[in-house]
């Protein structure tokens, strides 16, 4: 084996890809497979567990019998991926390698002290494989990638050109997946965060330089295709009236200069009238504060956030019970005030008197340490019971 400078640097090419791909290395592993004439490759971004299925990605050299690609993946319900996950893992001696050396499992392990083992006899001999070459790698953060190459019995074993290319590779490797467990946290915050808005019922539109639209929230969108005192022209935000609509344009064109200047304190408010019998939409507008790295076009500048009154708040019934230590019929009652009702619709809406609604509401003051109604809303729309 003995690959071109341009099929090397072709090669990294694919390994940094692979981070940003939507199936993980998709284009890197049967470059990797053909590089060094594997039958399968094998990368392992969280080992299985009793508990955990793991992430295993799996390449398959292809039947000639087969149409099937040389680029493909091989799907992760096939017999030899979901038996090492579910069962042949525990067994496995090819695992905790010395970080970053190349290994091959006859280096630790004979073939006959192999071939005598149950992980042999039960796994590696029913698909075929015998030769093992592996390096195990870890990014800062935390994430441990397993990199295998598998060849059958009659194959040769692997040779010192082709494990020194899998050396070589190595520290590209474990850049690449610090970019993708970087990007994979990073994308996870975003979730928790665009899901606590979400619960929060607060809808979030998010604007680029020139005011078109680059994202918004399940709220938001809901908002845009009612187009009720809101909507989208040429991917711009509008309001249907011309002094109001006036007023939004300078109110977006102030917030986005404020940006450009790093003025990320200015911050703008409006109320949008909306169809008779619906209230009033709030909407506040902030810079988004610019990354040093932002350049060019389509980069966020704007967020626009949106209240809907009509929108009824959606604390939990058991979060709220948890908090402070209420029955369930008291958290309902809670929440029913919360929303807007009088202790005598609350005593109506649950089938209850109003002189048990008065016991219950002095037992919440007494749980909540509050002593008047307008204490316990405010408590309870305060609280993280909308994160339930």
């Amino acid at each position: 084996m003995d690959l071109s400078q341009d099929d090397c640097d072709g090669l990294l090419g694919l390994i940094y890809q692979g981070s940003l791909e939507e199936q993980p290395w998709q284009s890197a592993l049967p470059a990797l497979r053909e590089a060094l004439d594997a039958q399968v490759v094998s990368l392992v971004l969280r080992p299985p567990s009793a508990h955990d299925r793991g992430a295993i990605i799996n390449c398959v050299r292809p039947d000639p019998q087969q149409l099937q690609s040389a680029t493909t993946l091989a799907d992760p319900s096939d017999w030899e991926a979901s038996a090492y996950r579910e069962q042949f893992f525990a067994l496995d001696p090819f695992v905790n390698l010395p970080l970053d050396e190349v290994v091959a499992l006859e280096d630790i392990l004979p073939d006959a002290q192999l071939m005598a083992s149950d992980y042999y006899l039960h796994y590696l001999e029913p698909i075929n494989l015998f030769r093992i070459l592996g390096v195990d790698t870890l990014e800062p953060g935390g994430m441990l990638a397993r990199l295998r190459f598998s060849r059958r019995r009659d194959e040769q074993p692997f040779s010192p050109d082709e494990r020194d290319l899998l050396k070589r590779i190595t520290p590209h490797l474990r850049r690449a997946i610090e970019i993708y467990a970087r990007l994979n946290r990073m994308a996870s915050e975003r979730d928790v965060y665009a899901g606590a808005v979400d619960q929060l019922s607060v809808a979030t539109i998010i604007l680029d330089e020139k005011g078109r639209l680059l994202n918004t929230n399940a709220l938001a969108k809901t908002l845009l295709e009612e187009a009720d005192g809101l909507s989208l022209r040429n991917q711009q935000l509008h309001i249907d009236g011309r002094d109001i609509n006036r007023e939004l344009q300078q109110a977006l064109a102030d917030i986005i200069k404020a940006q450009h200047s790093g003025t990320t304190g200015v911050v703008r408010a409006l109320r949008l009238p909306r169809s008779a019998g619906r209230a009033d939409l709030g909407l506040v507008i902030r810079p988004i504060p610019a990354s040093e790295r932002d350049e060019g076009h389509s980069s966020p500048c704007a967020a626009v956030f949106i209240s809907d009154p009509d929108l009824r708040e959606s604390a939990s019934q058991q979060i709220l019970g948890e908090l402070f230590g209420l029955t369930p019929a008291e958290s309902n009652l809670a929440i029913l005030l919360a929303r807007g009702l009088s202790l005598a619709e609350v005593s109506a809406n649950q089938h209850i008197s109003q002189h048990t609604a008065r016991a219950q509401l002095k037992s919440i003051f007494a749980k909540t340490d509050v002593s008047r109604q307008a204490e316990l809303v405010r408590l309870v729309l305060k609280s993280v019971a909308s994160l339930g």
